[in-house]
């Protein structure tokens, strides 16, 4: 599928962005999301935030996955479309973009959908939901057989990797379209990468979410499950952390070439220059002029004690700024017309 959307594209740019929107809006129903992961869905792909109102209860979404109020809205509701129970539109300040009305029309069909199947990861995407308030979530997660005080943590993973017989829902999220699963023993039987969140009180889930979701885009080949209470203080950071608008530190990082970074890798690690220099195979005095050069580049020096504090702390922060792959099914907003 995404090697025909690029042929697709290449030919024809609207028709891509039309396919796309079609693709993820599939992923969607075939994982059984409701309806705040669908608003959450239609907002993150267009861009701008996306509402229902259903059976006398208006929802809105902005493309960050805030729910916001629902009697405030007095954005230009366009496209609009009807669907079952009432209609769905997106609230675009501006012309209109290339997908906006396919992006209505799946909403409308998916949220159609509701009606006619029971949504088994409601519960759990309702119980995991910042935006939503305590007794919400509380209510929720009852649904789960889950006391308040009870102990559990989420577990994030990829959407086609299940974890057998345990609660779960697919989200949009920052970087893309996850699973959420529910763990209330400890003993998960992973496979492939796996973020593990904090354990929690269930009232608190949300935050285990959260650190799942941050642990599962620092998992690499060599490390395929990272529990984010391994973290330490560094979760603090990532949470805080906006890719969108990634610190200077990591913004200089983000810069260098690939050899460049691997120099200053290995210079950070080592216990002197001329150890780094025999590891990369270099002249001390080569490695010396790099090592200045570096430090020019990033605003201090890597090898001082706050230097490497500073160096760890950005290239931690860079593993959640890069580039997310973008699968067929969880593409970027879509561009306009």
């Amino acid at each position: 599928m995404h090697e025909l959307v690029g042929r697709i594209g290449a030919l024809d740019p609207r028709a891509a962005e039309v396919l796309k929107a079609v693709s993820y809006f599939d992923t969607l129903i075939t994982a059984d999301v409701g309806l705040d992961g669908l608003l959450r869905g239609a907002a993150a792909l267009s861009g701008t935030v996306a509402g229902a109102e259903r059976h006398g209860r208006t929802s809105r979404r902005d493309p960050d996955g805030r729910l916001l109020d629902g009697t405030t809205g007095r954005e230009p509701r366009s496209p609009v479309q009807p669907c079952a129970g009432g209609s769905v539109w997106l609230e675009r300040d501006g012309a209109a973009h290339a997908a906006d009305a396919i992006i209505v029309e799946r909403l409308a069909f998916a949220v159609g959908l509701l009606d006619r199947r029971r949504d088994p990861g409601g519960a759990l995407a309702i119980g995991i939901d910042a935006a939503r308030t305590l007794d919400d979530r509380t209510t929720a997660l009852a649904r789960l057989r889950l006391a308040p005080g009870a102990r559990i943590r989420l577990i994030a993973t990829a959407v086609d990797a299940q974890v057998p017989g345990r609660p779960t829902a697919v989200l949009p999220t920052r970087y893309g379209i996850l699973r959420a699963t529910l763990d209330t023993t400890g003993t998960p039987p992973l496979t492939g990468r796996a973020g593990l969140g904090p354990w929690v009180r269930a009232d608190r889930a949300p935050a285990s979410w959260d650190g799942a979701v941050i642990a599962l885009r620092l998992t690499a080949p060599s490390t395929p499950t990272v529990d984010a209470t391994d973290l330490g203080a560094m979760l603090v950071l990532a949470q805080a952390h906006d890719p969108h608008a990634p610190h200077d530190d990591v913004r200089a990082l983000l810069r260098l070439d690939a050899r460049s970074a691997a120099v200053l890798r290995v210079l950070v690690e080592s216990d002197s220059v001329r150890a780094a220099a025999a590891e990369l195979g270099m002249h001390h005095s080569t490695l010396q002029a790099r090592h200045e050069a570096l430090t020019r580049d990033l605003g201090y020096d890597p090898r001082t004690t706050t230097g490497r504090m500073r160096y760890i702390a950005a290239a931690l922060l860079q593993r959640l700024t890069d580039p997310v792959p973008q699968p067929p099914s969880a593409p970027g907003p879509v561009r306009p017309g």
